[in-house]
């Protein structure tokens, strides 16, 4: 598929305007024009996952974390950010970003969806209507625990461990849940009735804000939610774009809790 082929359907069903104002996501490097055999799918663009993309052969790194986010004044050898873009320049990947824009048209859907939420609404609305935005609060369909909310979170995203802030004992129906960085949504979730704030990027007084104001915290991590990504793209590409080979990414997560 030649790529303006594949950016066009990329854009009608993510599209960069859905993103946040800080935000920087579509084509970050490479050429518009290039033919894609071969993408290969993670959640940011490391070093491994760059060279994972260049053994792949692929004509695509396709990531939802930015690899260029901040301004850069030069691209250098040396550099960490610099050696992946040479790397990705001189062995022709193009890179593509769907972040704050995937958020928005998806990623909360699909966690929601993981977790069997009733009723959900949005967490923090982006469209001037409410419809669209970032993270969801809903209800499960029968009261749990704490304890077991977070152990079923484990279970569901295949998370080796998580935080959690509050009365493990604590029963819990309505959840708000917003996957990446949940720190300082606490009051969007109180405001419609969350007991318990489900995301990652939470630090101690983050945490200790949030029992003061009386909502639990279940700390999956940035990592944690959001790597369903890598998965749920490769579904994309499987029903829209057969013809693409689609390699994606072991799932590591960054940090060991030992």
């Amino acid at each position: 598929m030649n790529g303006k082929e594949l950016y066009v359907l990329l854009q009608r069903h993510f599209p960069n305007e859905a993103a946040l104002s800080w935000d920087n996501v579509g084509l970050l490097c490479g050429r518009m024009d290039k033919d894609i055999r071969t993408v290969y799918i993670a959640l940011d663009a490391t070093t491994d996952v760059v060279d994972g993309a260049v053994e792949a052969g692929a004509d695509l790194l396709l990531t939802h974390h930015p690899v260029i986010f901040s301004a850069i004044k030069r691209i250098e050898e040396g550099d960490y950010l610099g050696e992946r873009l040479l790397r990705m320049v001189e062995n022709h990947v193009a890179c593509y970003a769907m972040h704050t824009n995937y958020d928005v048209k998806r990623m909360a859907d699909l966690v929601v969806s993981r977790m069997g939420l009733k009723n959900p609404e949005v967490l923090e609305a982006t469209a001037a209507d409410g419809s669209e935005g970032i993270g969801y609060t809903g209800d499960f369909e029968t009261p749990m625990t704490l304890e077991t909310c977070a152990l079923k979170i484990k279970a569901w995203f295949h998370i080796p461990d998580v935080r959690v802030y509050g009365d493990l004992n604590q029963k819990i129906q309505r959840v708000s849940v917003c996957p990446g960085s949940a720190k300082g949504m606490e009051d969007f979730a109180l405001a419609q009735g969350g007991q318990v704030l489900i995301g990652g990027d939470f630090g101690h007084h983050e945490g200790l804000d949030c029992l003061e104001k009386h909502i639990a915290v279940i700390d999956a991590g940035h990592y944690g939610l959001e790597h369903v990504f890598i998965d749920d793209m490769a579904g994309f590409f499987t029903k829209y774009c057969p013809e693409i080979k689609v390699c994606k990414s072991k799932i590591v997560y960054p940090f060991r809790t030992m």
